[in-house]
């Protein structure tokens, strides 16, 4: 699976994801694209799943009509994430099409 990260999202979990091809938005030159551009971008390079922590991106886009799966960390810190990282891993390694999953991190 291909597996592109947003700004926020942290790089170690890139780490965690074995048997994927991890990139970041900043590593492809995306950096500055507003999220409508870079889910463009990243369908058109053939990204499967895109990982977020943008609370409010089902809001601002048009989701229905993509065709990668948008995974959604609802927190930045990388402590946190890593204290439910097998959660974490399980629901990008099961996203698939045009899935939209929030994941709730305590």
């Amino acid at each position: 699976m291909k597996i592109l990260f947003d700004q926020g999202t942290p790089a170690p979990l890139r780490k965690a994801l074995i048997g994927h091809t991890v990139e970041t938005a900043y590593e492809r030159g995306w950096s500055t694209l507003q999220n409508g551009l870079l889910i463009a971008e990243a369908e058109a390079a053939g990204f499967d799943v895109f990982v977020t922590t943008d609370r409010n991106l089902k809001y601002q886009q048009n989701l229905p009509s993509r065709t990668l799966a948008i995974v959604v960390l609802l927190t930045t810190s990388w402590p946190r994430i890593e204290r439910q990282l097998s959660h974490v891993v399980e629901a990008i390694d099961k996203a698939i099409g045009a899935d939209y999953i929030e994941i709730p991190i305590a």
